[in-house]
């Protein structure tokens, strides 16, 4: 059976994650402190782990620093109160591989974990690069490529594409884009997505190129080759 480890130090959250997850036929232990969540995090014995930002005795980002630098790989979904774009940076770059702020969607955050557990046993991404196809994007260098053509990316336009290449073949409905790109938990009804998947198609996908990024109609939008 597929195993989770949930680091929450808020009972009320933890409970709603476990809940959640188990519907979906997993496996969830919690831990209410960093320091107990750390030691468990860098053993064996799960297939991803769910993370609180803030916690008691050692926070999120040293936990999942730590796990990376000592060589764990475990898919991690980081949890936070703290919604700013520099926060989520700072989550994905210490070795998250998600970033979703509260208060969420039990079934949003569980559809984040299997998007992370069907990723993690199809082959670990690299850390620094992540490649679809032709198209690569370096996250030291903030550098995108495609068939080896430098592509300029604005700021949010990177991170636009940084999440879809992480979550590539997997639609993402706009609501967990506003979430990862924006740092917003609600539709603003406005088509600011729409401006900045314009803006980077044209970018991605020239004329004479096989499209990558593609909408699927009352559902959001996918990046992949197929």
């Amino acid at each position: 059976m597929t195993r989770v480890l949930t680091i929450e130090d808020d009972e009320v959250t933890a409970r709603e994650i476990i809940a959640e997850l188990e519907q979906h036929g997993i496996e969830v232990d919690w831990v209410d402190n960093g320091r107990d969540g750390l030691v468990k995090a860098i053993g064996p014995g799960y297939d991803a782990i769910t993370l609180d930002r803030m916690l008691p005795g050692v926070d999120g980002l040293a936990i999942v620093t730590t796990m990376r630098q000592v060589g764990v790989e475990t898919p991690v979904l980081m949890i936070s109160a703290l919604s700013d774009i520099d926060e989520r940076v700072r989550g994905l770059r210490a070795g998250g591989d998600d970033y979703m702020t509260k208060p969420f969607a039990p079934d949003e955050m569980a559809a984040r974990v299997e998007v992370l557990l069907r990723r993690s046993r199809g082959g670990a991404v690299p850390l620094t690069e992540l490649r679809v196809a032709d198209l690569e994007l370096d996250l030291m260098t903030r550098n995108a490529r495609r068939s080896g053509r430098d592509l300029e990316l604005l700021p949010t336009e990177f991170r636009l594409l940084e999440f879809m290449m992480r979550n590539s073949g997997q639609v993402l409905t706009r609501m967990m884009i506003f979430e990862a790109v924006w740092g917003f938990h609600f539709d603003p009804g406005t088509n600011l997505i729409d401006v900045h998947i314009g803006r980077l198609r044209k970018k991605v996908d020239p004329a004479g190129v096989t499209p990558l990024i593609r909408t699927v109609r009352g559902s959001g939008y996918r990046l992949g080759d197929a």
